[in-house]
């Protein structure tokens, strides 16, 4: 079995994770309701897209 020779230093460790991290959210407000959502996404609450309506608005 493989086993490393020597301990692996937490500067190397940092290196390889280093693109490892979360990324933010785009969340924008609604303009019409005021509600928040994400960005390029259907505000459920109004059932609307881009200004038109696409599905009916949840009560």
């Amino acid at each position: 079995m493989a086993v490393p020779k020597r301990k692996t230093t937490k500067s190397r460790a940092g290196k390889r994770r280093s693109h490892l991290q979360f990324s933010t959210k785009n969340v924008i407000e609604d303009k019409k309701s005021g509600e928040y959502r994400l960005s390029h996404h259907l505000d459920l609450k109004t059932g609307t897209y881009k200004g038109r309506q696409v599905l009916d608005p949840k009560e």
